[in-house]
């Protein structure tokens, strides 16, 4: 369901999306409102599932985490019965930080994080390729990085 944005709430989206720190003092100076009606705006956001979360995000490689793929994965057959295994055996793996299910030649598309090539390799061996429902997975390390947003615009 699209909730109804006025130009305050799109205001709070941008201000949050880059700084989730921002006390509510502050939020309400940046958009003009006092801080009670600031932060009941920012509960109906919560509420309606527009924002979903605050969290920090932590580079990987700096705790260790230095190699990053994509893995596109097909499935042995696209029903219902194999994507609802698939994702629940994925769910139970902590290095699989993204798992998206896109149209294509693959039938979902991950985002992995390891320490290094061989500790990726036995995660691929052992658990993703384990997976009953996987058919076929290609691998693409990701040697560098040059834009990685959280922050989505919000349209009018």
């Amino acid at each position: 369901m699209k909730i109804k944005l006025d130009p305050t709430d799109r205001k709070i989206l941008d201000l949050l999306q880059t700084n989730s720190n921002i006390t509510n003092a502050q939020l309400a100076l940046e958009i003009g409102l006092s801080p009670a009606p600031t932060l009941e705006r920012v509960k109906k956001l919560e509420n309606g599932g527009i924002i979903k979360s605050y969290h920090a995000v932590v580079d990987h490689a700096s705790i260790g985490l230095g190699v990053c793929t994509f893995v596109t994965v097909s499935l042995k057959g696209h029903n219902k019965d194999n994507i609802d295994k698939f994702i629940k055996a994925i769910g139970q793996i902590v290095e699989v930080v993204e798992c998206h299910h896109v149209t294509g030649q693959a039938d979902f598309i991950l985002k992995i994080v390891a320490s290094d090539i061989p500790a990726y390799q036995s995660l691929m061996l052992e658990k993703v390729s384990n997976i009953e429902v996987v058919d076929n997975m290609q691998s693409t390390v990701i040697l560098s990085t040059f834009k990685d947003s959280r922050v989505i615009p919000i349209p009018a």
